[in-house]
């Protein structure tokens, strides 16, 4: 298996050869009527990933599938899940989809099997949530917690807050909300008191997610809560749990009621299916809803195995996106879920994708020649076409667009107002804005002009459901993977992050100079 350079691939070669695509000429009429059908490729779970409104066709397609197959892309996952070194910048193995499921061999590493640990703390935390919804894990005058907490930041925070925030309407009308979940998140202390003010904290358990248990920002908000709950006259010590690794200072430590384990092998933004996902969503809706939406990680997981593109969503995703910001030049994705629920979703796959891919050396710490990783934004529709739409249409960017889209609403109450439903309403948008984003519109006021030729793919499923989340979750976590194996770089590690953490903690043990120390001054910081 050959790890190489985007530039040295005789297919992104053929790429950079070919002749581009007119979205707007291949969209238009009955060819574009013919492309939605064909350019259409089926998910897990009745989803369908659909891709006619983008700059390919069956040329460009059939260079893609030479990029995937020169690049190696299904034998690089296969090394992942198979338990190979693929984090070469800190040396680890990478294993998240491993908590979703056994995709081929065994993985023994710290003397044990990987698959059975994560499944076992699986398993506690689905007892330990039981046993707290069931009343057998109570508050120190015998109650039953009503609210779950969680403390943590980036991966700690992201992922779980969005999956969370998708299901919790879903999971109201299906009488499967157990406990309303909060998250503290920002060291900023606005943040803890804002959200503390908000709890009953004789009846909240708080989760403490570090992997390294010292986590800056984590740790003060830990005391931050940990001084709330004395003030309120009760024992920390009853009202929170860790997430952590074994080897963490909040593994085995009286400070806490219990303690769930991930290990070094999952990566923050990568860790919602592991414990730091599962503790509270377990809690949260039951430990049935997060095994659920495991499985329909896993089923996504299953899918991306596939060699063939035309069978391989997330991989096929990936290749044109690579295409997109290689060949084409774009610089920026906009992620557009056609659902309120999924809120919080562009912002976890702004640190899924941009903390991943925003590298410039390889694999190998060599300096590479090419671009990588674009920039992720996005906001609900149709709240986003009030707001940055304009651009996105009428600006001089162009900017690729992925919408996700819902057949029927998760909570099962609409209203039909002028013939036509809410939900269709919504979904008549979505339909709209691919064309329109497509096909343009000619006008000799200029100020009404549309340009067109402005590339999109969708995501439809009938339901927004835990299945099709976990399968959305695991769709945009191994196009993230394809793309980094396509630019050669290490998409587990996040150096990038590490710089400004540093320097704040010189600056807080005033140990500064220069711009720094004249900055700290400026923010009276002593």
């Amino acid at each position: 298996m050959k790890w190489e350079n985007l530039t040295l691939l005789d297919s992104y070669k053929k790429l950079q050869e070919a002749a581009v695509v007119d979205v707007k000429a291949v969209m238009a009429g009955e060819n574009g009527a013919k492309r939605v059908k064909e350019y259409c490729v089926p998910m897990s779970n009745g989803m369908v990933y659909n891709f006619a409104s983008k700059q390919v066709d069956d040329d460009i397609l059939a260079i893609l599938q030479e990029f995937a197959d020169e690049a190696e892309l299904t034998e690089k996952y296969a090394a992942l899940y198979n338990g190979e070194v693929i984090n070469t910048g800190e040396k680890r193995l990478v294993l998240h989809q491993l908590c979703r499921g056994q995709l081929g061999d065994d993985v023994i590493a710290d003397g044990m099997n990987k698959r059975e640990f994560y499944v076992s703390q699986q398993k506690r935390a689905a007892e330990f949530a039981n046993k707290v919804h069931a009343g057998e894990i109570t508050n120190e005058a015998g109650e039953k917690f009503t609210t779950v907490c969680q403390i943590g930041i980036g991966g700690g925070d992201l992922g779980p807050r969005a999956l969370y925030l998708a299901l919790e309407g879903w999971a109201k009308v299906n009488n499967t909300l157990k406990m309303e979940a909060k998250f503290i998140s920002n060291v900023d202390p606005d943040d803890a008191t804002a959200v503390l003010a908000q709890l009953d904290i004789a009846h909240t358990i708080f989760v403490m997610v570090s992997k390294s248990g010292t986590t800056l920002e984590t740790l003060t908000n830990g005391a931050f809560v940990e001084n709330a709950i004395k003030k309120a006259g009760l024992d920390p010590a009853k009202h929170m749990i860790a997430v952590t690794s074994a080897t963490s200072p909040l593994a085995n430590n009286p400070m806490y009621l219990d303690a769930f384990y991930m290990d070094d092998y999952i990566g923050g933004r990568y860790s919602s299916s592991s414990m730091v996902g599962g503790a509270i969503l377990s809690l949260a809706f039951g430990p049935e809803v997060f095994a659920a939406i495991l499985d329909g990680a896993a089923a996504e997981d299953a899918k991306a195995k596939e060699k063939d593109i035309r069978k391989n969503p997330a991989m096929l995703d990936a290749l044109i996106g690579v295409y997109e910001r290689n060949v084409l030049g774009y610089g920026m994705t906009a992620v557009l879920p056609y659902s309120q629920a999924m809120s919080r979703f562009p912002a976890h796959l702004q640190q899924l994708d941009m903390e991943s891919n925003g590298k410039s050396v390889n694999r190998f710490g060599e300096p590479i020649d090419y671009v990588t990783g674009p920039v992720i934004f996005g906001e609900p529709g149709t709240n986003g076409q009030h707001s940055f739409y304009q651009l996105l249409h009428q600006g001089t960017d162009v900017i690729p667009l992925q919408f996700i889209g819902f057949k029927n609403n998760q909570m099962d109450n609409d209203v039909l107002i002028e013939d036509t439903t809410s939900q269709q309403k919504l979904s008549a948008n979505v339909a709209a804005q691919i064309v329109a984003f497509a096909c343009g519109k000619d006008d000799d006021n200029k100020n009404k002009y549309f340009a067109g030729g402005r590339p999109s793919s969708i995501i439809v499923a009938d339901k927004l459901t835990p299945e099709t989340l976990g399968a959305i979750l695991a769709h945009f976590e191994n196009k993230v993977m394809f793309q980094g194996f396509a630019w050669n770089i290490n998409s587990f590690d996040q150096e990038g992050v590490q710089l400004g953490k540093i320097l704040a903690k010189a600056v807080l043990a005033q140990n500064t100079d220069g711009a720094l120390t004249e900055y700290s001054k400026l923010l009276s910081i002593f």
